[in-house]
């Protein structure tokens, strides 16, 4: 029972976070969804700073504490290993589902452009970044990095397989490319409002943070193949070294 309860927890964490990051897609394009990152109520702009500020933050803080190693060791004295990483999506979409909630939009226009087709061409590109990150997901293990993968293990009472290092499609020409499609995604847009640049800002500055802790425990499981790998290819900028 216990791990059919494991199951149904991973399953439900899963579904709360492909809503959410659905959500997040049309609140970041400004599509479909009843609030977006320039709709909505404005406040004072000292409120909007400090409130956004402190939104982000909190996704940051959770995003990056949780996933170090030390954090995990200590965190799986209380929590079954088998939903560690469940617990983790379903903590990260609900701080997710938060900034989504309470930002405070601030809607003066940086630049923009009225043409419709450059508009449309922009949204595309945009997009496409978000496709680079399910992309990028599936290429790695997209099932393992969300957490179905350990609780389907823990009901048939398999042993998690060894991580494998390995470079598959985006990864031959860029380390991080799911941090890459994040950036595409948030920074091309057809109309720059101050509170997208906060955003947009502030989360590539947690990417840049978030890919050097990244890479120090990539290189304690890796070791030297990931150095060689490292100094072959470039983290956010695409480009590859002869080996």
């Amino acid at each position: 029972m216990s791990r059919i309860f494991a199951l149904l927890y991973g399953v439900a964490s899963y579904a709360f976070f492909f809503v959410t990051f659905l959500y997040a897609i049309g609140f970041v394009e400004g599509l479909v969804v009843p609030k977006t990152i320039d709709s909505g109520a404005t406040a004072p702009l000292a409120e909007s700073l400090i409130v956004n500020l402190g939104l982000l933050a909190v996704f940051a803080v959770q995003h990056s504490v949780m996933a170090r190693p030390a954090f995990k060791e200590w965190w799986t004295r209380f929590v079954p290993k088998s939903v560690e990483r469940s617990t983790y999506v379903l903590f990260a979409s609900l701080a997710l589902a938060l900034l989504c909630w309470q930002w405070r939009p601030m809607p003066e226009v940086l630049w923009s452009t009225a043409h419709p087709i450059a508009a449309m061409a922009l949204i595309g590109v945009s997009l496409f970044g978000f496709l680079v990150v399910l992309t990028s997901s599936y290429l790695i293990n997209h099932f393992e990095l969300f957490g179905l993968q350990q609780v389907m293990d823990n009901l048939r009472n398999k042993e998690a397989a060894a991580p494998v290092f390995r470079t598959p499609f985006f990864y031959k020409f860029v380390r991080h490319p799911i941090y890459l499609g994040f950036v595409i995604a948030f920074w091309i847009t057809p109309s720059m409002t101050v509170g997208h640049l906060l955003f947009a800002a502030a989360t590539t500055a947690y990417i840049v943070i978030g890919i050097l802790l990244e890479e120090r425990d990539l290189m304690d499981l890796f070791g030297e193949d990931y150095a060689r790998y490292r100094a072959r290819v470039g983290a956010l900028i695409p480009w590859r070294k002869a080996a």
